[in-house]
């Protein structure tokens, strides 16, 4: 006679009883996004996060201990997405666009992408986070940077590393100070500064690169 089905996972865990744990944890870490852009994150607390999830502080100690271990956890799943995002962004396929269409191609899914999770500047970018999400990010900036630095070194093969580095830096900063003013802007207005940062970037880019 075949044994009845275990209701439990290989960890001996019940099904059910972790898919509502992780819905719990996905509640908590949507609140503690909404919370450290409300607040910064310095001045949030687990007492913050708890409210803002409709939850009492007993039940979210059953998840994380304490709010550093929120922010390690959200700032994981944000890395994660925003890698799925810059690999979307420089696909091969996008290097042999116009340099017009090419910018279109890069920055609209990683503008979309901070627009869509704002807590990412704040954990990234913030004070006082946790160093394993700063260490991680900083990671991620070195890898995007040298990308960039690949690409412009395949249109400027006679430039030194120093050159290539220099312009790759600039484009990268550029980026970075308009997205700020794009996140900031109010939402009638952002198209027009997205439209306005790819224009500083075309002809910062266009003497370098040309149109191909």
């Amino acid at each position: 006679m075949p044994e009845p089905k275990s209701d439990a996972t290989e960890t001996g865990k019940p099904r059910r009883r972790q898919a509502r744990g992780e819905r719990r944890i996905a509640q908590l870490l949507e609140a503690a996004a909404h919370v450290f852009c409300t607040t910064g994150y310095a001045a949030a607390s687990t007492n913050s996060i708890a409210r803002e999830a409709g939850v009492s502080p007993g039940t979210l100690y059953q998840f994380f201990p304490n709010k550093e271990a929120i922010a390690v956890e959200l700032g994981d799943q944000l890395l994660t997405r925003w890698r799925a995002t810059y690999g979307q962004a420089f696909l091969p396929a996008h290097l042999e666009l116009p340099l017009d269409q090419l910018l279109d191609a890069v920055l609209d899914p990683l503008i979309q992408f901070n627009y869509e999770n704002p807590a990412f500047g704040v954990l990234m970018h913030g004070s006082d986070i946790p160093g394993h999400v700063t260490r991680e990010h900083e990671a991620l900036h070195s890898t995007m940077l040298a990308r960039v630095e690949g690409i412009l070194g395949g249109y400027l093969p006679e430039a030194s590393e120093a050159e290539v580095t220099r312009v790759a830096e600039t484009t990268f900063t550029i980026f970075k100070g308009g997205l700020d003013l794009i996140l900031a802007a109010e939402p009638d207005q952002r198209e027009a500064y997205i439209a306005e940062i790819k224009t500083v970037l075309f002809r910062y880019l266009h003497p370098f690169v040309g149109d191909q």
